[in-house]
């Protein structure tokens, strides 16, 4: 049996890292994170006329109807780049539409999203780490809803926003429908800024999913936010041994000191294992859904945790420079503690997992 990826898969990895390099360089990167944009059109068109925006919508909607891992192995690319954009929230809007919608709703919704002309957001996180469905208390009054939502990132651009609603439910609004407001919160990763939404009697349309597809959805998101973490991980490494090759001490590069040495190859062999649980948590998300959400919890639980240790060992082993707004380490250093803590922490994730598995 093979456990790599298709040719196909790798292929797609290979174009939209080519594209990150040459479109968005470490220079580019720097000027989209100190304006606080998190967004540059020019990427978000071209990544879209390369099908970015659509990779997991059906075919019939004007989609690539690719699977949840080469989602994933996408996000992987976008973790190492640091990409901004308004992607994971968009990907998951099309996800959660493509699950739940009716087929008028998929129809009417999916193709101008697929072909990335509008843009889509998700609201699912409440209060101080309320993330699953089961925690949702936006009141739903017929076709109207009201609460608040945080955590919500690039609201500020977003067309449409898909939001989660008491008992599981999920509803589309348009984002400039009346009685919505948008506040805009000071976050950490400013790849991906985010808000503050009120929902006041607003009009919206409720998604009539089966059971258990708003935890589908939450899964999905825990296991794009490992893949994503899992690629500014092995970022961060790629800037540690560049690093120890070029930063000189004692006459010699702080490569050839054991202890330098020892602690990259412990940062290596600590995070490619891990790439196993992702791509397996994303396959299993299609495929095997017995086990699909422990899979998910487990896998964003571990990956985060790992990453997050990477990242503090990566600005020591950058001295006194790693803690600077200079370092580039900043960048992947927030991009991780954002994967983190965003849709619940590795703690209530191992509860998760815990509670699945019946303990």
């Amino acid at each position: 049996m093979d456990f790599g990826l298709s040719e196909e898969q790798v292929m797609l990895q290979e174009t939209i890292r080519s594209f990150a390099l040459s479109e968005c360089p470490t220079t580019r990167l720097r000027e989209l994170f100190d304006d606080g944009s998190g967004h540059d059109p020019a990427h978000w068109t071209a990544l879209a006329e390369m099908g970015v925006t659509g990779l997991v919508v059906a075919e019939e909607y004007g989609g690539a109807g690719l699977e949840l891992l080469d989602l994933a192995l996408v996000a992987e690319v976008f973790g190492e780049s640091a990409m901004p954009g308004p992607f994971l929230g968009h990907w998951l809007a099309t996800l959660g539409l493509g699950l739940a919608g009716t087929e008028s709703q998929r129809s009417q919704i999916l193709p101008a999203l697929a072909k990335g002309e509008k843009t889509a957001c998700v609201a699912l996180q409440e209060g101080v780490g309320a993330w699953a469905p089961k925690e949702w208390t936006v009141e739903v009054r017929g076709n109207r809803i009201s609460g608040v939502k945080n955590v919500v990132t690039h609201a500020a651009i977003a067309d449409g926003i898909l939001v989660g609603l008491e008992a599981g439910k999920l509803a589309w609004v348009d984002a400039r429908a009346p009685g919505i407001e948008i506040s805009n919160e000071n976050g950490i990763d400013r790849t991906r800024p985010f808000s503050t939404i009120t929902f006041d009697d607003v009009e919206a349309e409720i998604l009539e999913q089966g059971d258990g597809t708003a935890e589908k959805l939450v899964s999905a998101a825990s296991v794009l936010l490992a893949a994503d973490a899992f690629g500014a991980a092995s970022k961060l490494i790629d800037l540690d041994v560049a690093y120890a090759h070029s930063r000189e001490q004692f006459g010699q590069p702080i490569g050839q000191f054991q202890a330098v040495k020892h602690a990259i190859a412990r940062l290596g062999t600590e995070m490619e294992p891990t790439r196993a649980l992702w791509w397996h948590a994303a396959y299993a998300l299609d495929h095997l859904p017995e086990e699909a959400s422990r899979a998910a919890s487990m896998t964003k639980a571990h990956i985060t945790d790992r990453a997050m240790a990477a990242a503090r060992e990566s600005v020591e082993l950058h001295g006194g420079y790693g803690f600077t707004w200079e370092c580039e380490v900043q960048i992947w250093f927030k991009r991780i503690m954002f994967d983190r803590s965003f849709l619940g922490n590795p703690e209530q994730h191992r509860e998760q997992c815990a509670a699945l598995a019946g303990w």
